[in-house]
C-alpha cells in the first residue's frame, strides 16, 4: 500500500461522511468554539522543546542519509520515538476535540528549504496519511504569491496575495508550516463551522436545514475537454451528535456561471449570505499571525478557513512562504 493517497482517493475519503438524521437543535462539544473565548487562552498552542528539536534534527539527518526523494520517505525513515505521545494527543485534538492545533518553535531560519520540506513531509506521515492536493498530484504544496490574477476564475487563490474567502479543503486535515511571513497582512482566519451552524440554526432554522440538501459546486474544470463543470455536494452531515461540514464560498457562488445552474433563488442567496455573515462575526472567528517555525493543523470537518490579503516583501528571499499538507487521519 502506498504511504500517500491520490487526489481522487483522498477526496473520496473526506466525503465519506455518515449521515443518519437532521440535528434536532444546536450541536455541543469542544468543536463548537468561539474566538472571543479562545483568544483569552493559550491551550491551543504547544511549543516544541529543546529535546523535541534535537530529535527532529537528528531525524532530518537520518532521513537525508537514505538518499531517496522526500516523497518516497516513510515514517520509519524519520524516527521520532519521544514525540509519539504528542502526535497521539494532537491527532485526538484535531479529530474529536477542538479541531485545530498550533505548534511553535521550529528553527526554520537555520534550515535549508529542502530540510524544511523533508521535515514537514515526514511530520505528516507521523500524524496521518498525506494525499495529493490537486489533480496534478502535488503532495507538498507551496503557498506563495506567483503573480496569478485573482480575477481569473481558474486561478488557485493561494498563488496570489489576495484575500481568500472561507472554505474547506478535501482532506481530513490541512497542515501549514510557515517559513516566511508577509511584510503585512496574510493572517490565517479560522472559524468553527459547528458554531456557525448553531448560530444559523438559532436565527433561521429553515435555512440551516437546507445545508443538509445537495447543492452544486463549481469545479473549474475547463482545462479538461468534455469534463464535468460542477458536482453535487451536501454541505452538512450529522451522525451521533457529530456535525461535519464542507463549505466553499467561492465555488458555491461561482457555479451560477454555468447555464445549467442559472441564478440562485432568493432563499438560496439568503442562505449563503447569512452563513458567511455569521462566519465573519469578530466574536466567533480567530485570526492567527503565523510566525516562521509555526505549524497550524486544522480539521476540515469542523472548521472553515480563510486568509486576509497581504503586502509582500520585495526581496524574493523574504517573500511569504508556507508549506502545506493535506492529511487523512484514518
Amino acid at each position: 500500500m502506498s504511504h500517500f493517497l491520490s487526489y481522487r482517493d483522498q477526496t473520496r475519503h473526506y466525503f465519506n461522511r455518515a449521515h443518519t438524521s437532521l440535528p434536532e437543535g444546536k450541536i455541543s462539544g469542544e468543536a463548537a468554539w468561539a474566538g472571543k473565548d479562545l483568544r483569552e487562552t493559550t491551550d491551543w498552542i504547544e511549543i516544541f522543546t529543546k529535546e523535541d528539536i534535537a530529535e527532529i534534527e537528528a531525524a532530518i539527518q537520518h532521513a537525508k542519509e537514505k538518499s531517496v526523494p522526500t516523497e518516497e520517505l516513510t515514517r520509519e525513515d524519520f524516527p521520532l520515538a519521544n514525540l509519539v505521545e504528542k502526535f497521539a494527543r494532537w491527532r485526538k485534538e484535531i479529530k474529536s476535540g477542538r479541531g485545530f492545533q498550533v505548534i511553535r518553535g521550529l528553527p526554520v531560519g537555520r534550515w535549508s528549504q529542502e530540510d524544511a520540506e523533508l521535515f514537514f513531509w515526514c511530520f505528516g506521515l507521523h500524524l496521518g496519511r498525506p494525499g495529493a492536493q490537486n489533480a496534478k498530484g502535488d503532495l507538498l504544496g507551496h503557498v506563495t504569491d506567483t503573480g496569478a490574477a485573482k480575477e481569473d476564475p481558474l486561478s488557485r487563490l493561494y498563488a496570489t496575495a489576495a484575500n481568500i474567502d472561507y472554505h474547506c479543503d478535501g482532506a481530513d486535515v490541512v497542515g501549514l508550516l510557515c517559513l516566511n511571513k508577509a511584510k503585512s497582512g496574510g493572517q490565517s482566519r479560522i472559524v468553527s463551522s459547528v458554531t456557525v451552524f448553531n448560530e444559523l440554526y438559532e436565527r433561521r432554522p429553515e435555512l440551516a436545514k437546507k445545508l443538509f440538501e445537495a447543492r452544486p459546486l463549481d469545479i473549474r474544470n475547463e482545462a479538461k475537454e468534455g469534463g464535468r463543470k460542477f458536482i453535487q455536494v451536501t454541505p452538512c452531515t450529522h451522525a451521533e451528535g457529530e456535525l461535519k461540514t464542507f463549505y466553499h464560498a467561492d465555488y458555491f457562488r461561482s457555479v451560477v456561471r454555468h447555464e445549467e445552474i442559472g441564478a440562485f433563488d432568493a432563499q438560496e442567496q439568503e442562505l449563503l449570505d447569512l452563513y458567511e455573515e455569521i462566519a465573519a462575526d469578530p466574536d466567533l472567528l480567530m485570526d492567527m499571525d503565523l510566525e516562521p517555525g509555526d505549524i497550524q493543523l486544522l480539521s476540515n470537518h469542523t472548521n472553515l478557513h480563510a486568509r486576509t490579503d497581504y503586502v509582500d516583501h520585495e526581496d524574493p528571499q523574504k517573500k511569504r512562504h508556507l508549506l502545506r499538507l493535506w492529511l487523512s487521519l484514518d
